[in-house]
This record gives structure tokens, sequence and C-alpha cells, in this order.
């Protein structure tokens, strides 16, 4: 079959399969209700994850691109993750179950699939880092940060969808450049599925609102399939990428974790409590519509990924790449901590280029309470 027609099936496969779910699902009552922290206006069905993922390995299997044998792991995997994704939209599950859930898909991956990050590059200038007998621990904390990151940074229409076609359209172009052709036809189907899902999540000209969620389902399962491809394109010296550049192509979601995880553990909060202290929040604080700032935050992160690259590929020694991409961790983070001054620089960087949300609009030192760093004397 050729490259392009499994993946366009896909993509029509999800958009026709939307239509009926997405009715079904509001008829079931499987909705995410709006209230507290949620600012949508009506009950949306968090199903686009299921959708997603069902297409994907379904398809992926009858249409002869995925090859089962290879990509078995993974499967199991997700099929885990989509199940108590899906019992957490619906009901409620305890962080501590579906921490542990995340720890038996991500071992399932690295010992099951022989995904182990056991190679790091030449990481500071010194030779090349191996983690040896500390490969199969470093995987799976990897595997589950990645996995709680895309979950956490799911908080505005077409984000999460958006970013994740960014590192898997990166990924398909390194697989492609190394003559991994099968690989990229994998990865040419998850996009293929994500665009079919965005087109009912992303805003656009004809859509005002999102009128489907991935929810926590799909966000943890993306979370799971970027690893998975993270450590396969860059488990050793002679694979597409080096480790030092995938780490500056889904460095963004990391960065941001990290910081809200510093965050609220300095102020004495649990580091899984859910707030609205992440950088799409401060957009919001800062009363940059959601068309906005979903397209500039992918842009940043499609920035991120090619500076990365490209750097990498014009010969930018990797402890170059390591330092700046620490530089950008530790400044982030800073940042994170006084959020009023992103907001602020948000605002002054927009307020040309934009017309802010009446309903929206907020000032600087209006931001969300409970967002500053403190220590516990202050």
């Amino acid at each position: 079959m050729p490259f392009f027609l499994p993946l366009i099936i896909a993509f029509v496969l999800v958009v026709l399969l939307v239509l009926p779910l997405r009715k079904l699902a509001r008829l079931s009552g499987i909705v995410d209700n709006p209230g507290g922290r949620k600012r949508h206006k009506k009950a949306i069905p968090p199903i686009g994850g299921i959708i997603i993922f069902s297409v994907f390995m379904l398809w992926g299997v009858f249409s002869g691109v995925v090859d089962l044998h290879k990509y078995w792991a993974l499967y199991v995997g997700l099929i885990i993750l989509l199940m108590v994704g899906a019992l957490d939209d619906q009901f409620y599950v305890p962080a501590k179950v579906k921490l542990t859930l995340q720890l038996v898909a991500a071992g399932i991956i690295a010992f099951g699939g022989n995904v182990q990050a056991a190679y790091l590059g030449n990481l500071f200038g010194f030779g090349v880092v191996w983690t040896g007998f500390m490969s199969y621990p470093f995987t799976l904390i990897a595997i589950v940060l990645l996995i709680n990151a895309m979950n956490l940074m799911d908080g505005i229409d077409g984000l999460v969808g958006g970013i994740s076609t960014v590192f898997f359209t990166i990924f398909m172009l390194a697989s492609i450049g190394a003559g991994s052709y099968e690989q990229a036809q994998v990865l040419g189907l998850l996009i293929a599925v994500i665009l079919g899902f965005l087109v009912f999540n992303m805003r656009n000209p004809w859509r005002r609102k999102a009128s489907l969620f991935l929810g926590d389902a799909g966000s943890m399962s993306l979370g799971l399939a970027i690893a998975w491809f993270s450590v396969h394109l860059a488990r050793g010296p002679h694979t597409p990428l080096e480790p030092i550049v995938v780490a500056w192509i889904i460095g963004f979601p990391i960065f941001d974790t990290c910081a809200q995880f510093y965050r609220r553990i300095r102020n004495g909060q649990d580091p899984f409590s859910p707030d609205r202290g992440h950088f799409h929040h401060h957009f919001v604080s800062a009363g940059i519509p959601v068309y906005y700032a979903t397209p500039f935050i992918i842009g940043v992160v499609a920035l991120m990924g090619g500076v990365g690259y490209g750097a990498h590929a014009l010969g930018v020694p990797e402890a170059v790449l390591t330092a700046g991409w620490f530089v950008m961790l530790v400044a982030h983070i800073l940042l994170s901590c006084r959020p009023a001054r992103y907001v602020w620089f948000l605002r002054k960087f927009f307020a040309p280029l934009v017309k802010f949300s009446r309903n929206e609009t907020k000032n600087a030192e209006h931001v969300v309470s409970g967002t500053e760093c403190s220590s516990a004397s202050e």
C-alpha cells in the first residue's frame, strides 16, 4: 500500500467516527462538565483519545502499517492507560492508583518492548554516557514523567494534540532521513489520527470552541507513545537522533511540569495537586484568547525542536546543547515562581498583535492566587 494512503484513510476514519460517537457519548452522559477550574461552558465528551488510539491500533494492524510483533508492548501499555484514563474521565481514580498503573505501562514497554534509555550520547563533552544498571529505573522515571507532562499540559483547546503533532512530525522526518521508512509510516499514522481529532478540538475561523476533548485517556496515551519513539530514535550512536536532540524536541512539557512540581513542593503542596500555574494558564491570566495562545505555544515547541535538531546537524557540540537545555529549564522554573512576570511579558508582547478577550482579560497583578513561590517563612 502506498505510503500516504493508509494515513489518509486513518484521518478520514477518525473524522467519521467522531460524529456518531460524540453524540452517543452525550446521550450516555460521558461528558466533561464545566465548573471549578474548567472554563468551558458546555458539557464536552472526553473521548478523543479513545477514538485516536482505537483507529491507530486497529487500522494500523489491519492496514499492515504496524507490525504487531514489534509494537505489542506499546499496544498493551496504551490499552492500560486508555482504560484507567477513561475511568478517571468519567468517575475518579486516586492519584496513587493512576501512578501505579502508569508504572505498570512503563514497565511493559521498558522490559517487554526492550525500550531502555541506556545510551545518553556525549552529553558533557567527556565521552559517551551510558546509564548501565540504572537504565531501567531511569527509563521508567522518564516515561512516567512524559505521561504526566502531557496530561498536565492538556489545559486549553488544541494544545496537547498540536504539540504532539510537532513531536511526531520531527520524529518522522528524522526517521525518513535515516532510511527507517517503516517507522516513519507508523509515526505518520499517529500524526494522521491526531489531525483528525484536531478538526474538532483546535479553534479556527470555522470552530470557535472545541467540541471534543482528549480526556486523560488521550493525553496520557500520547505521553506513552512519545516516550516510546523518543527512546527508539535515540537508543544508540547509529540511530536517527542523539538523546540531547530528543530532549530539545520534547523539552517544553518537561520544563513546564518540572517548574510546577518545584513550585508546589516549595509551597508545601502536593506536587500532583491541580492549579492554574502552568505556562498556558499565564495566557488566560493575561487575557489572551486561546485562539492565539495555542498556535503561539505550538510555535515555541516547534522552534525549540527545530533549533535542537538543526544545531546538531550543523555540528554544534552536544555539551553546548546540554548546557543550553539546562539553562532554559532553570530559567523556566524561576520565572514560573513569579507568574506575574510571565503575564506582564505576554501582555506587552501580544498587546499590539491580538484583540484581547473581554471575558478572559485580567491584569498581571490579579494572577490566580496560590501560584506564587514562597518559602515557609514568608
